[in-house]
C-alpha cells in the first residue's frame, strides 16, 4: 500500500495525526467532500481508518473505475475493511470468480421466484401495516427497520420474525454496520470489532440451521432459493459459501431499504403535493392485487424514489484499490493505491442537476431526463460488473410499500424535515417522527 511520501504528487488537506481525516469525514461528509473538491479539485488524497485513499470525483471517474475495462480495480481490496464481518460476500470477489457467484445468484433472482416474493411480500406488509398507531407520533425509522425486518424474514428466511429473534437479528445487523466502519480493526473485548464478530458470528449459525431442511425440501423464500440455486453449469454454493453471501445479503436489504423509505417519507410529508401525486397514482390502480402490471404504472413513486436516492443514497461512496500503475486526470496514480469515488456528492453536482440540492421528482420525467445527461449521472446502485443485484427488488419492495401505505392513509411531520446523519449508513436524526392520518377516499376523473 503506498505511503504518504507515494502519493506526495497528488494534493490534499494536512492530516491530524492517527485518525487523518476520520471525524472530520463523519461528522459532515458531503461538506468536506464538496470543500476538497473546490480547493483541490476532482483528484486529492485523504487519510481515512488509517489509510491514505485517492478521491476521484465525478461521473467520468465513476464510469471509468466502476466500468474497469482493463481489470485494475479491485473491489475486494477497497472493502478490505469488511473481510472480517462479511467474508466471502459478492462485494468482496472480483472478476471471474465474482462473475460466477453472481450467476449463482441470480438464480434467485429469476422471474418467477421475484413473482413469489411479490406475493408473499404484500400479504406481509399489509398485515404488519395494520398495527401502526394511527393519529398519534411514532417514530418512523425505528417502524420500518422493524418492517423490513420482519418482511425479510418472510421473504428471505421463510420465518415469522417475532419478539427476541428479530430483536437479536436486528441488533447482529446494527453491529455488523458499526464494525465495518470502526478504526480499530481487530476484535478486542467490547469494541464495535468485537460487537461485530459475535453479530456475524449469530447470524451465520442461525441461518446455518435452515440449511439441511431447505436443500432437502426447498421454499418459495429466498434463502430456499440461495440453498438451490446453480449456475448454467450446475455449480452451487456450499454450506459456507451460503452463509456468506446471505449475511451481506440480508444486511443490505434491511438497512439500505429503511434508509431509502425514510427519505421518501420525509419528503412527502414536507411535499404535500407531490403527497397528493402518489396518492391519486395509488388510488388509480384501484383495489386489485399490487401485480407487476399495477407496480409497473406507479410511475410517479419512481420518480419519488429515484429524487430520494439521488438525495441520499445509502451507499455514498464506493472504495475500489487499483491493482496496477494508471493515470486519471493528470495525476500517475500507484498500485496498490486506496481509491474512493463519490457518487454522493456526485449526484448533488450543479453540473448535472438544475437545483440539485431541492427534492425535485420530475427531474427523472422524458422530458427533462437529467439523469441521462451522463450515464453514471445516478449510481446509487453502483454500476458495472458490481452493480446491485437487487436493485429491481428493492424498487418493488418500495413500490409495494407505498402503495399498501397510501392507500388509506396520508402522512404528517409533527415536527417538520429531518436532518441526515450521511455515515456510516444514512439515517434520519431524531428518529423521524411521523402521523399516519385516514385519508378520505379520492374521487378520480372520468
Amino acid at each position: 500500500m503506498p505511503t504518504r511520501a507515494a502519493l506526495s504528487h497528488i494534493p490534499g488537506p494536512k492530516a491530524p495525526p492517527i485518525i487523518g481525516h476520520t471525524l472530520t469525514i463523519a461528522r459532515d461528509s458531503y461538506g468536506t467532500q464538496q470543500d476538497y473538491i473546490s480547493r483541490y479539485g476532482d483528484v486529492y488524497k485523504t487519510k481515512m481508518l488509517g489509510v491514505w485513499r485517492v478521491n476521484l470525483c465525478g461521473p467520468d471517474a465513476l464510469e471509468y473505475v466502476l466500468m474497469d475495462k482493463e481489470k485494475n480495480f479491485s473491489s475486494e481490496g477497497g472493502w478490505d475493511a469488511l473481510k472480517l464481518i462479511y467474508p466471502g460476500g459478492l462485494i468482496l470477489q472480483d472478476f471471474d470468480h465474482h462473475r460466477q457467484n453472481r450467476r449463482i445468484m441470480t438464480a434467485a433472482f429469476r422471474a418467477s421466484a421475484i413473482r413469489d416474493y411479490r406475493e408473499r411480500m404484500a400479504a406481509t406488509m399489509r398485515d404488519l401495516l395494520t398495527t401502526w398507531p394511527k393519529d398519534e407520533p411514532f417514530c418512523f425509522y425505528t417502524a420500518i427497520k422493524d418492517l423490513t425486518l420482519r418482511v425479510g424474514g418472510a421473504v428471505f428466511m421463510g420465518l415469522p420474525l417475532d419478539g427476541d429473534l428479530a430483536k437479536r437479528i436486528n441488533r447482529a445487523i446494527t453491529d455488523e454496520i458499526r464494525a465495518s466502519v470502526t478504526p480499530i480493526r481487530q476484535p478486542l473485548p467490547f469494541t464495535p470489532m468485537w460487537h461485530g464478530v459475535r453479530g456475524r458470528d449469530f447470524l451465520r449459525e442461525t441461518f446455518r440451521t435452515l440449511i439441511p431442511e431447505r436443500r432437502a425440501k426447498g421454499g418459495d423464500d429466498f434463502f430456499s432459493q440461495m440453498c438451490l440455486a446453480t449456475d448454467d453449469d450446475g455449480n452451487a454454493w456450499s454450506e459456507d459459501e451460503i452463509l456468506n453471501q446471505f449475511n451481506l445479503l440480508i444486511m443490505a436489504a434491511h438497512d439500505t431499504t429503511a434508509t431509502s423509505l425514510s427519505v421518501m417519507m420525509a419528503a412527502l410529508g414536507t411535499h404535500p403535493d407531490w403527497q397528493r401525486r402518489i396518492s391519486a397514482e395509488v388510488a388509480a390502480l384501484g383495489n386489485g392485487a399490487l401485480d407487476e402490471d399495477a407496480l409497473g404504472r406507479m410511475t410517479d413513486t419512481d420518480r419519488v424514489f429515484r429524487e430520494a436516492l439521488r438525495l441520499v443514497p445509502p451507499v455514498p461512496f464506493i472504495p475500489r484499490m487499483a491493482l496496477r500503475d494508471f493515470h486519471w486526470h493528470g495525476y500517475d496514480i500507484p498500485a496498490g493505491t486506496s481509491l474512493a469515488l463519490n457518487p454522493g456528492v456526485t449526484m448533488l453536482s450543479p453540473e448535472l442537476y438544475t437545483n440539485p440540492t431541492e427534492f425535485d421528482p420530475d427531474r427523472f420525467s422524458p422530458e427533462r431526463a437529467e439523469d441521462r445527461v451522463h450515464r453514471f449521472a445516478w449510481t446509487p446502485f453502483g454500476g458495472g460488473a458490481h452493480k446491485c443485484i437487487g436493485m429491481h427488488f428493492a424498487t418493488m419492495q418500495v413500490k409495494l410499500f407505498v402503495a399498501t401505505l397510501l392507500r388509506d392513509h396520508h402522512i404528517v411531520l409533527p415536527h417538520g424535515a429531518p436532518e441526515w446523519q450521511r455515515m456510516p449508513i444514512p439515517k434520519p436524526k431524531g428518529g423521524l417522527p411521523i402521523v399516519l392520518r385516514r385519508s378520505e377516499p379520492l374521487r378520480l376523473a372520468a
